[in-house]
């Protein structure tokens, strides 16, 4: 049983196919097959279900590949223990950013990073929390930047900074007339919601209730990925929805006038970094926490540790 065994059955248990998982070995697709087959028949067993399209792993194939996992990770462990003690910052970095977070956390810090650090290559996917989770377990990323909690087995949260909710209404909405919101005053039509999927949506949800209405007009039935499309549609529509509050820092003062902030203590969504709990590249992803941390804009409140913490329903 040697290494690159284990990294081939972990290719096509990744990739699911055989010609994909020998491409981004290096490998040509015979030499690939040829090593697994070798691997299978000193197990004595057959890690994956050939006949199946695409390919699956058995069950005891299951067993084995999150084992190669493991192994593969303490293997790459070795060199980054050398690499650090030379305080040598070096290599790629694979970071998982939700949607809701990438367009209004990212350009503070990202910039600065990259010129800190210009030998390490970082590589950014904007993605939902569970493909986030599913290639963080797959090792197809390092370290993602998500809201948490998320008790989710094998995965490491770091928390980084809590963000409150605001109140987003048109001009035309009862909401628009209060000076700040309550929970109890979004009992009322016309929430606009991100498509499911979107761990914002279901925030949201959580705190407007689940048993009520959504959207200003019952003819207009519209789903989207993107915040910026749901201000717009309240815009030049009518209802509301709840925006985390980096979402708002650059707006005009137009948009800024419809916002409504809530009382005390406010909803408040927590940002995490989450890592495999057999992480590799610990001082890169230190790094990468320290310099978030240190470019945060000023305009976030500090005083959010009273608030509510909203997780998912």
């Amino acid at each position: 049983m040697t290494l690159s065994q284990l990294e081939y059955i972990v290719a096509v248990d990744t990739y699911r196919h055989f010609a994909t998982a020998a491409d981004n070995c290096h490998v040509t697709q015979p030499t690939l097959s040829m090593q697994i087959q070798k691997l299978e028949d000193e197990l004595g067993i057959r890690v994956f279900d050939r006949s199946k399209q695409p390919v699956v792993p058995t069950g005891v194939g299951e067993a084995v590949l999150a084992q190669a996992r493991e192994v593969l990770r303490a293997a790459r462990r070795i060199p980054e223990i050398v690499s650090e003690s030379k305080n040598d910052f070096q290599g790629d970095l694979k970071i998982g950013v939700i949607p809701t977070l990438a367009p209004y956390l990212l350009p503070y810090f990202i910039g600065e990073f990259v010129t800190k650090y210009p030998a390490v290559s970082v590589q950014i996917q904007e993605l939902v929390t569970e493909q986030i989770v599913e290639r963080l377990r797959k090792g197809l990323l390092d370290v993602g930047l998500v809201v948490t909690p998320l008790d989710e087995n094998g995965i490491t949260e770091i928390p980084l900074f809590r963000e409150p909710f605001v109140v987003y209404a048109a001009d035309t909405h009862p909401l628009s007339i209060r000076e700040e919101i309550h929970t109890d005053d979004l009992a009322t039509d016309g929430l606009w919601l991100l498509t499911g999927g979107h761990c914002l949506r279901n925030q949201v949800i959580s705190v407007c209730g689940t048993d009520r209405p959504t959207n200003a007009t019952n003819a207009l039935q519209y789903e989207t990925g993107s915040l910026e499309t749901l201000i717009k549609l309240i815009d030049r529509q009518d209802g509301f929805t709840l925006l985390p509050f980096l979402a708002t820092l650059d707006m005009d003062e137009t948009r800024r006038a419809r916002i409504r902030p809530f009382a005390s203590p406010a909803p408040v969504r927590e940002v995490s970094l989450i890592i495999h709990r057999s992480f590799l590249k610990r001082r890169l992803i230190d790094a990468l926490r320290t310099e978030i941390l240190q470019h945060l804009p000023a305009a976030l409140p500090v005083d959010t540790h009273d608030g509510t913490i909203v997780t998912l329903v």
